[in-house]
């Protein structure tokens, strides 16, 4: 007979309580867990303490404690740690001591080349909690973590700046911006964060940047506007429609424009799919159908094929639109 494995056990009776319907039941078990020394099961019991919003606040500190009293041997790959963090921050725990030792927090463990960081999700969430706390020490920590050696961690410093950093928070953002980063996914994020954060204050400044000479910058920048759903965005993203050529450039525009998912929007790719060539056509009509359930997008798109009267892009919004 094979014999049960304690920590998959622990693992499986935890999930079973995210369908417990007694709260109180479920957070003693989880006292429990969060005891335990393996830290994977303290890690799975961190995370359903967080999506259950248990008040098990002394519990999860504690964990914290113990494991951060030797986070290589204890805590491998931080996995504890890391859940206890997130729930503490979606517990709206706002004691700033927790937070300033993870955002600090550097583990080097081994992997099949250099040793790897396994706290740079760590650092980031830590950087979202502290600016919550008001801690006077928050925005220089934060501020820190975007220059932060690794892409993930100056990514959490970025999402908790647009978050919880206020009007200083932008300006860092945008000051960031200027500067640059080397990894594409984090001046994208950079961009996004402006967007969120503080769309009318800096909307013509992060449209600016669909003007660059970096491709991947241009992108970034185009997908930012598109996906901040505001009409003075479409206004950008048509503006730039008209001054390029590039097909490139054309295509991101008609994926952004579409994911915004306004009716100016909507309507502007409609008119282009009347009189462009059938290669952009198709772009736009599969950016489009990704929203096809939505019975404007339908009709809009509907009118400007028939309109058009080409068999060519009949074939290409049957094969998009399917009759349902």
């Amino acid at each position: 007979m094979k014999k049960t494995d304690p920590i998959e056990q622990a693992l499986n009776a935890i999930g079973d309580l995210r369908s417990k319907n007694d709260p109180k039941e479920a957070a003693v078990q989880l006292r429990g867990f969060l005891r335990d020394r393996s830290n994977l099961v303290i890690a799975k019991a961190a995370k359903v303490v967080g999506e259950l919003r248990l008040s098990l606040v002394p519990e999860l500190t504690a964990a914290f404690d113990r494991m951060m009293t030797n986070p290589q041997k204890l805590d491998k790959r931080c996995a504890a740690i890391t859940e206890i963090i997130t729930a503490l921050y979606e517990l709206d725990y706002t004691e700033p001591e927790v937070y300033r030792r993870g955002i600090r927090h550097v583990q080097k463990e081994a992997s099949f080349g250099p040793p790897v960081d396994t706290a740079t999700k760590l650092r980031g969430i830590c950087a979202q909690g502290l600016l919550r706390t008001h801690s006077a020490d928050a925005m220089s920590l934060v501020v820190d973590l975007l220059a932060d050696p690794e892409p993930a961690a100056r990514l959490g410093a970025i999402r908790a700046l647009a978050l919880n950093g206020g009007e200083a928070g932008a300006l860092l953002l945008r000051f960031k911006a200027l500067v640059g980063d080397e990894d594409l996914e984090v001046t994208a994020e950079g961009f996004s964060a402006l967007m969120s954060c503080a769309p009318e204050q800096t909307l013509s400044f992060v449209a600016r940047y669909m003007d660059s000479e970096d491709e991947a910058i241009t992108e970034a920048a185009i997908w930012a506007l598109g996906q901040s759903r505001r009409p003075a965005a479409v206004e950008a993203l048509k503006d730039k429609w008209e001054r390029t050529v590039d097909r490139s450039a054309r295509k991101a525009l008609v994926g952004a424009l579409a994911a915004s998912r306004l009716q100016e929007a909507i309507d502007f790719l409609g008119s282009q799919l009347q009189n462009t060539d059938l290669a952009t056509a198709g772009e736009i009509l599969g950016a489009l159908s990704n929203y096809g359930s939505n019975e404007a997008v339908r009709q809009s798109v509907t009118s400007a094929v028939e309109e058009r009267g080409d068999r060519g892009l009949t074939a290409l919004f049957h094969q998009y639109f399917p009759l349902k």
